[in-house]
């Protein structure tokens, strides 16, 4: 066994993991109490809410930004400013999910998951309702900020959570089944907030939203239970987060699927920010055109996310699926740069579109595996690999959304571009640094050293 600060030595492959710690809701009376082992079980109605609750949370940033979007052009006319002003109020709430996610991960290393939680979805209820009462532009922007550092508690600890409470095959099935909530999320958030226009303003969206977080506030006090024992915890503040963080980065394979995700995340905003532009504006469709192509996509996204957990997981490696995925993106992205740089002539809205839907669905063969994969690296330490996880990818995609129109109005070359980078990226990342050909390193924990179980 290797001492700290010693590089890990290879360890023989263990057989498949796929252990999974059972979930139960607790009994009447106990809410807040963490049930013990033999009172654990996802079955039935306990497994649904257990979906429903994780996958709400990690919902919060589709919903925090797209159930805005339609109010855009509204939230300038009250307030009195230029549509690029009001767009920082989207760039303020997507660097706040970010960061919050840097700060939240690690507090729940060493709090447990429930507290935090709480807090962060009672101040993202809290800062819906100032950004509703904004009297100005930068005041909206300070509160969209807020809203983001707090709304990062839900998606960086219901992760943490996961892992938590699985491993191996049964983690990267679950969180192919949050894809059921999270994936439908970006669909109807547009358009809900587009027919709340109708009887409200963009200031009563942002009261839905604070409804939204007292909901989970509620939930999670009534039916999610502490995942996270006093026994496993670790204090030590500051320092000590940021020796984990620096342990995880070190460990090669996590950095390696941290890196394959942060690409293939970049390749995905890179779609979101450009999208729009590009049916609308470049090949003339419709708004109703672009609401239905993305809700066909996303309906790939979702449709491919539940055949990667329910028939492909268990039966083919993850990393192997991974390498499926991947290998997809490739050919869809360099197909969208070939037809969008007019390699094949001028062509029309209905072949970029397919390449389009192609790329998205392959997404869910590369995400939810590798996010487990990196995951599984980490019981030491779950809620700072989730914050590195979730910051990684919502930093570099922040970068990447910009840089869509960055060669104008009349082409899609440049997010065609962005989305093929992104893939050779997350394919040098998975070769050059996960290796899965080859026998993986030890697991750096606190102060030993864990064998490390592959789930293929």
């Amino acid at each position: 066994m290797s001492q700290p600060g010693q590089p890990a030595t290879a360890v023989a492959e263990p057989r498949p993991v796929q252990t999974r710690i059972p979930f139960r809701l607790p009994a009447r009376g106990r809410r807040g109490r963490r049930p013990s082992p033999g009172q654990l079980g996802p079955r039935g109605r306990s497994g649904l809410l257990l979906v429903l609750i994780l996958g709400s949370l990690t919902a919060i940033p589709p919903l925090a930004l797209d159930l805005y979007l339609p109010a855009l052009p509204g939230v300038g006319d009250a307030l009195g400013t230029s549509a690029a002003t009001v767009q920082v109020t989207l760039a303020a709430c997507l660097g706040g999910l970010g960061l919050g996610q840097l700060i939240t991960g690690p507090m729940s290393d060493q709090l447990g998951r429930r507290r935090p939680l709480i807090a962060g979805m009672t101040v993202f209820a809290l800062a819906s309702v100032a950004c509703a009462l904004a009297p100005t532009i930068e005041t909206l922007i300070a509160f969209r900020a807020l809203q983001g550092l707090a709304g990062a508690a839900g998606v960086v600890i219901s992760r943490a959570v996961v892992r938590d409470m699985f491993d191996g095959l049964a983690m990267a099935r679950f969180f192919s089944t949050l894809l059921l909530i999270s994936g439908v999320a970006p669909v109807l958030a547009p358009v809900f907030g587009g027919q709340m226009l109708r009887i409200t303003s963009w200031r009563g969206l942002f009261v839905v939203l604070a409804g939204i977080g007292v909901l989970l506030v509620l939930a999670v006090v009534r039916w999610l239970p502490e995942t996270l024992p006093a026994e496993q915890r670790h204090g030590g503040g500051i320092r000590t987060t940021l020796r984990d963080m620096r342990g995880l980065l070190r460990d090669r394979v996590f950095t390696g699927y941290l890196l394959t995700c942060t690409a293939t995340f970049a390749a995905l905003f890179a779609y979101v920010a450009a999208s729009p532009f590009v049916v609308q504006e470049i090949y003339g469709g419709s708004p109703q055109t672009f609401s239905l192509l993305f809700m066909v996509n996303s309906i790939g996204l979702v449709t491919v996310g539940q055949i990667n957990g329910k028939i492909l997981v268990g039966r083919v490696s993850l990393d192997r699926v991974t390498a499926l995925g991947l290998a997809t993106l490739l050919l869809a992205a360099t197909a969208l740069l070939l037809m969008t740089s007019g390699v094949f002539g001028r062509v029309g809205l209905l072949p970029v579109a397919a390449g389009l839907f192609v790329l998205m669905s392959a997404m869910t063969l590369v995400l939810p595996n590798a996010n487990s994969q990196a995951l599984m690296r980490t019981p030491h330490a779950a809620g700072s690999a989730s914050a590195l996880l979730g910051a990684a990818q919502f930093g570099l995609g922040g970068l990447v959304s910009p840089l869509v129109g960055i060669a104008g109005e009349d082409t899609a070359v440049p997010m065609a571009v962005l989305q093929l980078t992104a893939v050779l990226l997350a394919i040098a990342a998975f070769l050059a640094l996960c290796r899965p050909w080859s026998p993986r390193p030890a697991i750096p924990g606190n102060g030993h050293t864990i064998a490390a179980a592959r789930p293929d």
